[in-house]
Parts: C-alpha cells; sequence; structure tokens
C-alpha cells in the first residue's frame, strides 16, 4: 500500500465539481449511456487504465439512446470524483457528432479518432486518459457524462483545443436536452 495513497486516503474532489453540476449542463436525463466492458458501478478492466498503472489506456467502448430532436451534438465528460484535488480530475472531454450512435474501444485516442469525434485536451494531455489512481488511495469512481446539447458546445471546435478543460465546460452554454451518465470503478 502506498504512503502518499494512505495519506491523502480522506481527501477527495466529491460529486459536487462534476461537469454534471454545472448549472450550463443541467437537463432531462433521458439519455441511455452504456458500455459493454462494464456495468454502471461495477469495475472498469484494466485494459482501459492508464499505461502507468499497466493499463493499455484504451478508451472503452461506449454506446447510447438515440438523442432528441433539435440536438446539435453530443458533449462526453469523463471525470474521478474521487482524485486528490479541489475538483474532479478531467478524464477526457469530447464533442461528438449527433449522428454518432456508439464509439468502439479505444476510438477516443489522441492519435486516431473517427470522423464526428474531436476530443479536446484532458487534464493531462489531449484525448482519453485512463485511470491511474494513486495505490492505496482506495476506490476511484470515473463518470461518464454525455449532454445533448441543443447549440454547439463552443463556436469552433479547434479554437479550445489546448484550453484547460474547465475553461472549454464554462464556455458551454445549454440548453442541455437530454443527458446520461454512466460510473465506473477503478483501484489500484
Amino acid at each position: 500500500m502506498s504512503i502518499v495513497g494512505t495519506l491523502l486516503k480522506n481527501r477527495r474532489a466529491g460529486e459536487s465539481g462534476l461537469a454534471w453540476n454545472l448549472p450550463a449542463l443541467a437537463g432531462p436525463e433521458t439519455l441511455q449511456l452504456s458500455s459493454p466492458a462494464f456495468a454502471d458501478g461495477a469495475p472498469i478492466p484494466a485494459e482501459h487504465a492508464g499505461r502507468r498503472v499497466g493499463g493499455r489506456e484504451v478508451s472503452p467502448p461506449l454506446s447510447w439512446s438515440t438523442a432528441p430532436d433539435g440536438t446539435a451534438e453530443l458533449l462526453l465528460v469523463i471525470e474521478d470524483i474521487d482524485a486528490p484535488m479541489g475538483k474532479p480530475f478531467v478524464h477526457l472531454l469530447a464533442v461528438i457528432d449527433r449522428t454518432v450512435p456508439s464509439l468502439d474501444a479505444g476510438a477516443l485516442s489522441q492519435a486516431v479518432t473517427p470522423g464526428g469525434v474531436h476530443p479536446f485536451r484532458s487534464t493531462m494531455g489531449r484525448g482519453y486518459v485512463g485511470p491511474a489512481p494513486i495505490g492505496g488511495h482506495g476506490p476511484h469512481h470515473y463518470v461518464f457524462q454525455l449532454f445533448a446539447l441543443a447549440a454547439p458546445a463552443v463556436p469552433d471546435p479547434d479554437a479550445p483545443a489546448n484550453a484547460r478543460p474547465r475553461a472549454v465546460l464554462a464556455q458551454v452554454h445549454g440548453p442541455v436536452l437530454a443527458r446520461g451518465r454512466l460510473t465506473g470503478i477503478y483501484q489500484r
């Protein structure tokens, strides 16, 4: 067990700082978000974890119910609510074309993304950053949040490519037509 993880065991960002709780991202919870790799509340398989902890850093496959009429695009945010920080750690921020019905495993990597998927910078780099919690810190909850937006998240998707995730989220204004979430757990 890591001494650092043990010392920080009670320090956690918490759910209040999630994108889900931003007033601009409030909306009906009618999107069904799921993954064949793990069920809601279940462990995330090791292949989806960060390379630093022995994983392959392959984004998990995701699928969702049809976005409602009037959806301009989808916004996907993955955050770790148990990170020992003031706010949840952003593992991914991506804009997805409304016509994309699902993502295959690895589709959110920074090197190659399928058409209609635009990953922005996460807290550590661009594209998907797999779970890599501090050893001994206990279980970490990774919240996958999908928002169906009536207007584009940002006017020019290339402009904020190097902006910090929280700065990009601050630019997003509703209305949110639907939203859904999926939580996976990872511990080391």
